[in-house]
Formats: structure tokens, sequence, C-alpha cells
């Protein structure tokens, strides 16, 4: 598929999908039950709620119309009530096809990321980047989420582990979040605005087409079209060495980074969850200079769940 048809492509699927996500109900519209022929709203009822001619909107929703202007997304955004990142994502959709369809340059960490990873001490910290291939961590960044895997696997680009493919096919990653449906929904969105950007990376699309294929949970909400903006996320984590911990995840930008991001986690001061990742940074330390409080007892292992790939 070429670039400006897979601009189409992106651009109709994410207006249909979401405005069938919408039901009469919710934007105030008379709903006559059986008598409806589509799910959500019609394609008029949307160009109505939105000031914009029904012609105008088949168009946009066939891809035979582009770069739609910046007031009319915004109508179509608040019509279709989309959050700030989702409204950015239908932009960045609707945005000049040799501008924004191209793929992602080959992202590594430099000097400069590792001595800002450096700097966070003991804080978990893992560096992601825009295909969520985890690129590199500290060594309490890959006891907290990886354990189970080589401590040296982000360096090389065969053996990267990548956080979308750990959710939802490592059934360590799914044991390590209580709420693991939304960490799901939430790697899905920032997974949806990286293709956004980037529809014609190869890596992306393969990636996208292995989780459809061995998921069915991906399969669904990839179908959903949902999308999820990079910030702070609370989660409670059950980590097999340390127990349930309930932490914050930040998304930190690299500045000059080009969408590389540090993700750091913390846990509010004096909690259980912060002693907890305390103890889990005692257990990395050589024996002989741990408090005997915090030694593991003989014969536990180094990490509890085997070496495996994701």
């Amino acid at each position: 598929m070429d670039e400006t048809a897979r601009g189409k492509s992106l651009l109709g699927e994410f207006l249909s999908r979401r405005r069938a996500q919408l039901k009469p109900a919710d934007v105030g519209l008379p709903d006559y039950g059986d008598r409806r022929r589509v799910p959500g709203l019609r394609r008029e009822e949307l160009a109505q709620l939105a000031g914009v001619s029904v012609a105008y909107y088949i168009r946009l929703e066939q891809g035979l119309s582009l770069n739609a202007s910046p007031q009319v997304l915004d109508a179509l955004a608040t019509a279709l009530r989309l959050d700030d990142a989702e409204r950015r994502h239908l932009h960045t959709l609707s945005g000049d096809v040799r501008q924004s369809r191209r793929r992602l340059p080959a992202e590594r960490v430099t000097a400069a990321v590792r001595q800002l990873v450096d700097a966070f001490g003991d804080s978990p910290v893992v560096v992601l980047g825009q295909r969520s291939d985890i690129l590199t961590w500290n060594r309490t960044g890959h006891a907290l989420f990886a354990g189970h895997l080589a401590p040296d696997s982000p360096d090389q680009a065969a053996t990267r582990p990548n956080t979308a493919r750990m959710v939802f096919l490592d059934a360590h990653t799914r044991d390590l979040y209580a709420d693991w449906p939304r960490k799901a929904r939430d790697v899905v969105g920032k997974l949806r605005q990286a293709v956004g950007k980037y529809p014609d990376d190869p890596h992306l699309a393969s990636l996208v087409g292995e989780l459809t294929m061995r998921s069915p949970q991906f399969a669904t909400l990839w179908a959903q079209h949902r999308v999820r903006a990079w910030g702070m996320n609370e989660y409670r984590m059950r980590h097999p060495m340390v127990g349930e911990l309930d932490v914050l995840q930040h998304s930190l930008p690299v500045p000059r980074g080009q969408g590389i991001r540090l993700v750091v986690t913390t846990a509010a001061p004096g909690s259980a969850a912060q002693a907890a990742l305390r103890l889990l940074n005692q257990t990395l330390q050589p024996t002989a200079d741990m408090p005997a409080t915090a030694r593991p007892a003989a014969g536990t292992p180094a990490h509890v769940v085997p070496s495996v790939h994701p």
C-alpha cells in the first residue's frame, strides 16, 4: 500500500470505529432501538453534530478528502467525545502525507541518556523507544519488570524485549499487574499513537501483525482505535520476590531523544511499596554487603522464574 492510501485507511478506520462506539444517548439524540441498522451514530448524525456537510464527512471517512482544516478536525473530535490524546491523534492522521507518513529512525541509547538513567540512583528505570522496545534499563528496573530475562537482552535489537509483546505474550508480565486489562489498554493505546505517527514503519507493522495473530485480547483492543497519552500511571504490581506494591510509573521524554522516554517507577514515601522497592534493590547487592534482615532465605534463587524471551 502506498503512503497516500495508507493515510486514507488509517483516518477512515479511526473515524468509522469511533463513530460506531458512540450511542445516540451519549450525545443527546433519540434512540430508535431496533429500527437503527448501524452500531453507534449514523454518518449524518455525526456530520450534524460537527457542523459539516454529510457529503464532506463521508468523503473524509472514505479517505477521499485529505488535509482537513484544523477547525473541522476539532469539531469532529468534539462530536466524537475524544480526549486530548485522541484529538492530537486525529490531527496526526489527517496531516500532510509527505510530512507525517514516514518510518521510525534507528533508536539508540546515547551516553547522555545513560547518564540520565544513572541520575535516578536505585529507582527502577526503563528506557523505551517509540515501538515500545526496551532500549536499556538499570538493574532495579530489570529486576522489577523482567528479572526472568537476561540483563543484557536490550543491548541487541535481535534480543531486545518489547513491552507490548511482554504484556500480551509473556506470562510473567501478565501476572505482574493486578489490573492487567487496564495495563493492556494503556499499552495498546500508546502503540496505536505510534502507528498513527509512523504508519509505514515495517517493524511496527510486523509487531502489530504478530500480536493480532497471537493474542485475541490484543486484536480486540486494537480494533477499538483507542489512544493513550504518555504521562503518569498508577498500578498495583504483584512481584514474585517482594509481593504487592502500589507504584507510579512516570513517563519522561528524553531531551533531543526523538521520542525516546524514561519510565521511572516510584512509590509513596513511607509506604509499604517504597519498602518493597528498597528490599528489591537490596536483594541485588552482594550478600556480604546486605543487612542480615534483608538477605534472601537460604536456597532462594536470584530470579524465581526461568529465563525466556517474551
